[in-house]
């Protein structure tokens, strides 16, 4: 059996708030970072990330950050996403610890996948229901990037 092939569909560059700190609680350290807006680019996907959404973590006593963002894509054409992107991300403690105090860390000292589900009415972007996808994430000061691929 061969390896599954990934094909790029687009990069997501979304602007972020500064965290809400909800604070420790019995499961870990939950935050909500709202979501200002954004572009998504590539071979199969274009359009704009409306503002309105958030990404909620929750970091767990481990040091992992689970994630869940909840966002809307306007695609080139009108037709409207939503996207529901759950993933984990971790790194070494002092580079986890920098990522949450809003500080650079190479993206290559750091795990941050997703795997991101998308909803649409519009008959034209179907597909995007029809098949599992991954995305590759990096966290930046004031930004996220995520590569998503189809598998």
């Amino acid at each position: 059996m061969n390896a599954p092939a990934l094909e790029a569909v687009g990069q997501v560059d979304v602007a972020v708030a500064a965290p809400i700190l909800v604070g420790p609680t019995p499961a870990g350290e939950r935050r909500i970072i709202p979501i200002l807006g954004g572009t998504v680019s590539g071979p199969r996907m274009q359009g704009e990330i409306l503002p309105g959404g958030a990404d909620f973590q929750l970091i767990r006593p481990d040091g992992v950050a689970e994630i869940e963002a909840r966002y809307t894509i306007r695609l080139a054409d009108g037709a409207l996403v939503y996207v529901v992107n759950r993933g984990i991300r971790h790194a070494a403690p002092e580079d986890m610890a920098r990522l949450l105090r809003g500080e650079p860390v190479p993206p290559e000292r750091v795990y941050f996948r997703t795997t991101p589900v998308f909803e649409t009415s519009a008959p034209d972007h179907a597909w995007l229901q029809r098949s599992l996808f991954v995305g590759f994430g990096e966290r930046q000061p004031e930004a996220v990037r995520v590569r998503i691929f189809s598998v």
